[in-house]
């Protein structure tokens, strides 16, 4: 194929352009923030726009495409996982696999279907498939008590989350629900106050732990409403004993002995099964790791591959050190020197470049067909993480992304792909870390974020180069 001096002249001007539209867009965020991007043409592979692509920046839940893509390579697409109940002589094992999918029914349709009456016998529940810290270096110990760090483990209940409720009261008290079937405890001294009562004396809800008992103090503005709130479990075994215990009583099932935790000697002779239950397949397990941001399935999807990758007890160090060998050993990405403790992106102490990121994306691209990812991703304001996504609902950038979305204290960050067709495919990879601008006064006229006006600038320039 031959070009005209015309030709070649104004391709170097859309070049241009483009690089003097993203840079501009770039300016839009504020002083002291830093920005790692990477643009590319797939089909030309040449690189559009890129800065401080080797900058090792924290990934936050962009992460999740790095999981999603060695679980994909090293799990296989049928993969799931199994909670086993067995018996053995007297005694009864339950052995959980850290199905982070695993609800209280499940659970209860398990000892359903065994036709247990009577355990004469103990009832282990074995958790041995994991070991390890249950939450990673470099999780806030303030968010701890939230149910988006609920603790990976290979107890797993209802993603070791508790619905509860809170509500304001007119003399200035409030009151917290928790579901019956709950083995937690709350209380709350909370007081209800208005707005300017709120701002003026500097006060918050503050929720503290210790074990499975949460108190709730400071201040919320009132509401007409009770206020939905979800926790994250503390205490993973006493939350499952009790559990147990609990599904026993609804199933008239009658325990002679103990609960007991571990692995006990199990001879396969004498090792009867009496029920299982198996997850959904893995890629749909990925697909709602992806769309909901769900890190406890991250985090149970990446000590699983530690686990079966050195046939050991899966663990946050095994589970890293796992993806970085199945991907440099599968698809030939070096992540050496990236630092990775989680695999949901939810530690401070993760740190990862733009080009470790559009390596990935390159691969899921060039493999779609066998892989079947970019599919799983969210769509920008469509569904998933990108539905309310400020900078993603307008036209023409509403339904023309295919990414995952990530934010931390002081980190925006996006990463995946624009203009999904033959010769115009577009990779990018957005990391935005030390975000902080400037608070301002509450207007009568909401004043747009620096985050989306540059988040809008940006995409509407990689959709002119996907259509170009």
């Amino acid at each position: 194929m031959s070009f005209s001096r015309f030709t070649l002249l104004g391709l170097a001007l859309l070049s241009c352009s483009s690089f003097a539209s993203i840079q501009h867009a770039l300016n839009t965020l504020p002083a002291g923030s830093r920005t790692a991007i990477v643009v590319e043409n797939l089909t030309s592979q040449d690189i559009e726009f890129q800065q401080k692509q080797d900058e090792l920046l924290p990934p936050a839940s962009t992460l999740k495409i790095a999981t999603a893509l060695a679980a994909r390579l090293a799990l296989g697409k049928e993969f799931t996982f199994s909670t086993n109940l067995n018996k053995v002589d007297n005694d009864v094992v339950l052995t959980f696999s850290g199905d982070p999918s695993l609800s209280r029914n499940d659970l209860s349709l398990i000892f359903d279907e065994s036709d247990l009456k009577t355990i004469q016998g103990d009832l282990w529940i074995n958790d041995t498939i994991f070991t390890g810290y249950e939450r990673a270096v470099g999780w806030p110990w303030d968010i701890l008590g939230v149910c988006y760090s609920a603790p990976s483990s290979a107890l797993s209940i209802d993603g070791n989350c508790v619905q509860a409720s809170i509500t304001t009261h007119t003399d200035g008290t409030t009151k917290v629900f928790v579901p019956i079937h709950q083995p937690i405890l709350f209380s709350s001294t909370a007081l209800s106050v208005t707005r300017e009562e709120q701002k003026a004396s500097f006060c918050d809800l503050e929720l503290t732990t210790q074990g499975n008992y949460y108190q709730l103090d400071g201040c919320l503005v009132e509401r007409s409403k009770p206020l939905p709130l979800k926790f994250a479990i503390q205490d993973t075994q006493d939350f499952t004993k009790k559990t147990v215990l609990k599904i026993l009583t609804e199933n008239n099932i009658s325990l002679k002995g103990k609960v007991r935790f571990g692995n006990p000697v199990m001879p396969l002779e004498s090792s009867l099964l009496l029920a299982q239950h198996k997850s959904k397949p893995l890629m749909e397990l990925i697909s709602h790791m992806l769309k909901k941001s769900d890190n406890h399935y991250a985090d149970n999807l990446i000590k699983m591959m530690g686990h079966l990758t050195y046939q050991q007890a899966g663990s946050f160090a095994n589970g890293t050190a796992a993806m970085k060998d199945i991907l440099l050993n599968q698809a030939n990405i070096d992540l050496s020197n990236a630092v990775l403790v989680d695999g949901s992106g939810l530690s401070r102490n993760n740190r990862m470049t733009a080009n470790q990121m559009k390596s990935i994306l390159q691969f899921i691209y060039k493999y779609d067909n066998e892989l079947d990812l970019i599919a799983l991703l969210p769509t920008s304001g469509i569904d998933g993480t990108l539905k309310y996504r400020n900078s993603m609902r307008t036209e023409p950038i509403k339904g023309n992304i295919t990414a995952k979305s990530g934010s931390l204290f002081g980190s925006y960050n996006m990463a995946g792909f624009v203009g999904l067709k033959p010769n115009k495919a577009h990779l990018f990879v957005q990391f935005v870390a030390d975000y902080h601008p400037k608070k301002v006064k509450e207007a009568s006229i909401p004043v747009e974020r620096p985050i989306d006006t540059f988040e809008k600038e940006f995409y509407l320039e990689i959709i002119k180069l996907s259509t170009k």
